[in-house]
């Protein structure tokens, strides 16, 4: 499975604490032992006719002070996940400040023993997030957005289907309890889903309220907005994601089970934020745990369980040459990039 290709969320190897532009990132200082690089998630839905004018200018201020990452650009907005040191991200802040459009957005900040990226990419997209439903206008009408500390009160009612908008391998190694796994391997499946699951449910089985979550928030701007447009009413979405709750809840008072996958080097994380256990197939780029690193299929960065089915001897070869290459570079002190 290439994320790259099922989802844009997964070209941003990452989805997605509100912190206002400032000389530092906020609670930087106080949260430094937690690593070096501030890993920044954010998005916003606005309009952006401009969109492609914004690149160069944004790419060159990103290369210039060390950040690495993805961003998206489109005519309906901005999402990303960038990379860099605490000042550089005060940096790329400071930089969309500049912009009235963009000087509001809310970031959710996490911090990195390791650079999270390779390289910096900034890329024009037709959606920041793809879901192949272009009537949608997440500016316009979307769900009731549920703060992180009122969510677990929301989500243990009887009345309400909490449903994970995400892939079925980020659901696979952390949900919330009870929640819905639509089991879909791409955002623009989801649709279809919702058509088919909510329209089967008999009246009697209907819920009163549903609740839909996602990483940083952008799928359930979506979704939501979805499923306002086809008339279903009470529709609420975790405000700031899981990633907001995993902050600001505590571990003894949460309901989330496992790890939060993102899409980056750090593969998940977990309460507070902090980096998860998991690995990384990179022949695949699903989420391996250590227990499945111990399978015989496993062979690092050339096959896991994922993948062994369905890759040629000819995919495995060009693999091991790759992570030749890797071993050779990391032997010379040097980053091998080419496979990222």
């Amino acid at each position: 499975m290439n994320a790259e290709d099922k989802d844009d969320v997964a070209d941003l190897k990452a989805s997605p604490s509100a912190l206002a532009p400032s000389d530092e990132v906020e609670g930087a200082s106080a949260q430094q032992a937690d690593g070096p690089y501030t890993v920044a998630a954010l998005y916003k839905f606005v309009a952006l006719p401009d969109y492609e004018a914004l690149r160069a200018p944004l790419l060159t201020m990103c290369k210039k002070h060390g950040i690495v990452g993805t961003i998206l650009l489109a005519r309906e907005g901005i999402n990303g996940t960038a990379c860099g040191t605490h000042e550089a991200i005060s940096a790329l802040m400071a930089h969309f400040a500049k912009d009235r459009r963009l000087a509001d957005m809310a970031p959710k900040f996490s911090f990195a023993s390791e650079p999270a990226f390779h390289r910096m990419k900034v890329r024009l997209k037709q959606e920041i997030v793809s879901m192949g439903q272009p009537h949608i206008d997440p500016v316009g009408a979307v769900g009731t957005y549920v703060r992180p500390e009122d969510w677990n009160a929301l989500i243990t009612r009887d009345d309400t289907l909490v449903i994970d908008t995400r892939n079925a391998y980020e659901v696979a190694i952390g949900t919330f309890d009870g929640a819905v796994n639509p089991e879909t391997d791409s955002f623009r499946a989801f649709p279809a889903w919702v058509d088919g699951y909510l329209a089967a449910l008999p009246d009697d089985k209907r819920p009163k309220n549903i609740a839909m979550f996602c990483t940083g928030g952008i799928r359930c701007e979506k979704s939501t907005a979805y499923l306002v447009g086809q008339g279903y009413e009470n529709i609420f979405h975790l405000q700031g994601g899981i990633l907001k709750y995993l902050e600001t809840v505590p571990q003894e008072d949460s309901t989330w089970q496992g790890d939060c996958f993102v899409f980056d080097e750090r593969v998940s994380v977990t309460h507070g934020l902090a980096e998860g256990d998991y690995d990384m197939c990179h022949a695949c780029r699903m989420p391996l745990s250590a227990a499945e690193k111990n399978l015989t299929s496993y062979e690092p960065g050339v096959a896991c369980l994922h993948c062994i089915e369905t890759r040629s001897e000819a995919d495995r070869q060009r693999f091991r040459e790759r992570q030749k290459q890797i071993k050779l570079a990391t032997a010379r002190g040097e980053k091998h990039i080419g496979g990222d």
